[in-house]
């Protein structure tokens, strides 16, 4: 059978275009996800509190590691990328921010980019949303994507949001709406004690359309092409191989594999294709560099008081919160736990936040393992690395992982801002408001604390923040990938890339909500529609001599 368009990756953006392309009853539309089924019976998926177990582990996660990172003692840095149809929205932290409103103004900047302004984008962000805390300028009332604020009402909690305005910040209404600089509860994908990731929220509820298949475990080998135009793509599904005729081949696999079907099909740089035995058919260096990602370092402290939700995580407990949230959809088991968190500059040299915080009552790592008795800790790092990294293949075999080199910590601005991340973390979680709960620091520990110490520390310690992206750019440059105006692979016909991989820069938070926001905006762009009219709704922006006449508030 030909479809009007075959979609390699059921992930974020793969779950979007399919819904929003399948809306014309005329056009057929394919997913290929290489990954399983997210069943709803599957408690790893659909439990908020189950994060960590999906992350490192083969049925769920690809299970990514970078290469020897020079700046890090040569670490090997593990990646986790979804294994499930919903792709990373099925296994992440459920964290849903936008960025800054600077960050799409730093896009438009560039030459071609006009149109991914921040007035351009605010109608998308819009659309696809349902924030539970209330709809007004800034914020959409009747989108697929259903947000609950976390309560970030627990003694932790509030001890928190004390202790950051001792130390001199101030609190914001909403991270995504007029200001996102300050500390505010977060918006969550998750919704009645459920997770809500992209297929749960874009493809399950149109899955019986006529014009739309979806296929897990089918996995795209190569984009096929006739002369400069892709014509479709040759898929393996449960051994079988097949070639699947497409008007279009739209690639949503991500930062990582993207780049990959790309090369594999000898879109990139000839002369590093042909070295692996690939043969060149289209020269477009760009594709697989500028490779972005965010670090970032856990800063823990014990507690004295038994108030943090390690008791939750115990094995002993943990029949008794997985059965309230079976039965309920209540209890531990229903929330993340990443309820609050905030931005801020560690510099004066910086426009906008370049720091992220998200606090959680709990001293754990993203693999689950704890210390013994309570504790809490702020995830940090800094939002804007000018660090580069790639992604290439490194033989013929589509099912072998290309290699990933970020190159963190290598340049200045990395070594200045690390300490400042660190210390901006330390000065918030010593305040008063800590001081019925500090039992000492645990990481990075009291032995840490000169710049270069920090340094040594985060190169040892520092985990991926999981958010990839910018290695097929939108652009007009020579190492442009995308062509911003249609996402078309420049110099092709017949192929797009609608995913984290076609931005520019990254964002400065979480990429789910930014990666939902331009895949809405590319269907538009795919079917021909008309674009959403810009908004120009005011935003926050930081003026040095009146900072301290700033509200926090929305005008």
């Amino acid at each position: 059978m030909r479809y009007d368009y075959v979609i390699a990756g059921g992930g974020s953006a793969g779950s979007v275009l399919a819904n929003r392309l399948s809306e014309d009853p005329s056009s057929r539309v394919l997913v290929l996800e290489a990954g399983h089924m997210d069943y709803p019976w599957d408690v790893f998926v659909h439990m908020p509190a189950a994060l960590s177990f999906p992350i490192g582990n083969r049925f769920y996660d690809w299970k990514y590691e970078s290469e020897p990172e020079p700046y890090m003692h040569g670490r090997r840095v593990f990646h986790a990328r979804g294994k499930v149809l919903g792709g990373s929205s099925s296994i992440n932290g459920m964290i849903f921010q936008r960025g800054n409103p600077m960050d799409y103004e730093r896009w438009a900047a560039d030459t071609g980019m006009e149109e991914w302004d921040y007035a351009h984008c605010l109608p998308y962000f819009k659309k696809m949303e349902t924030c539970l805390a209330g709809a007004d300028e800034w914020r959409g009332g009747d989108g697929p994507l259903i947000l609950e604020r976390g309560p970030a009402t627990s003694p932790l909690f509030r001890a928190f949001f004390q202790a950051v305005q001792e130390a001199g910040y101030e609190l914001t209404k909403d991270v995504n709406g007029y200001r996102q600089e300050g500390f505010a509860a977060f918006d969550r994908n998750i919704h009645r004690g459920r997770r809500l990731s992209a297929a749960r929220a874009y493809l399950h509820p149109v899955m019986k359309r006529p014009n739309l298949d979806v296929k897990t475990l089918a996995f795209v080998n190569r984009v096929l092409f006739d002369g400069t135009r892709a014509t479709g793509v040759e898929v393996v599904q449960r051994g079988k191989a097949m070639r699947i005729d497409a008007g279009e081949v739209i690639l949503c696999g991500g930062a990582v594999n993207s780049p990959q079907l790309l090369q594999l099909a000898g879109v990139g740089n000839a002369r590093e294709l042909e070295a692996v035995g690939v043969k060149a058919i289209h020269d477009l260096p760009g594709v697989g560099e500028n490779l972005q990602d965010h670090l970032e370092v856990y800063v823990q402290y014990s507690s004295k008081l038994p108030v943090s939700v390690a008791p939750a995580y115990k094995w002993r407990n943990r029949p008794k919160v997985g059965a309230e949230w079976v039965l309920r959809h209540t209890g531990p088991g229903a929330s993340n736990h990443f309820e609050a968190g905030g931005f801020v500059r560690s510099n004066d040299d910086v426009a906008y936040p370049n720091l992220m915080f998200h606090f959680l009552p709990i001293a754990i790592r993203y693999d689950g393992s704890a210390p013994q008795g309570h504790g809490y800790q702020v995830h940090v790092g800094p939002m804007y690395s000018d660090a580069r990294g790639s992604v290439k293949i490194v033989s013929p075999d589509p099912r072998q992982h290309p290699a990933l080199r970020f190159n963190y910590l290598s340049t200045e601005q990395d070594r200045r801002e690390w300490p400042e991340a660190v210390a901006v973390a330390r000065k918030i979680l010593t305040q008063p408001a800590f001081d019925p709960y500090n039992g000492g620091e645990l990481s990075p520990g009291p032995s840490v604390s000169t710049d270069d110490e920090v340094l040594e520390w985060v190169a040892r310690d520092a985990e991926t923040a999981l958010h990839p992206s910018c290695t097929c750019a939108m652009g007009v440059g020579e190492r442009a990938v995308v062509d911003p105006q249609t996402l078309r692979v420049r110099g092709l016909e017949g192929l797009r890339v609608v995913d984290a991989s076609v931005m520019p820069y990254v964002t400065n938070g979480n990429i789910y909500a930014p990666v939902v926001m331009l895949s809405e905006k590319a269907a538009d762009l795919i079917r021909g529609n008309t674009p959403l009219p810009a908004n120009r709704a005011p935003f926050y922006r930081y003026e040095p001599a009146m900072a301290s006449a700033q509200s926090s508030e929305a005008p």
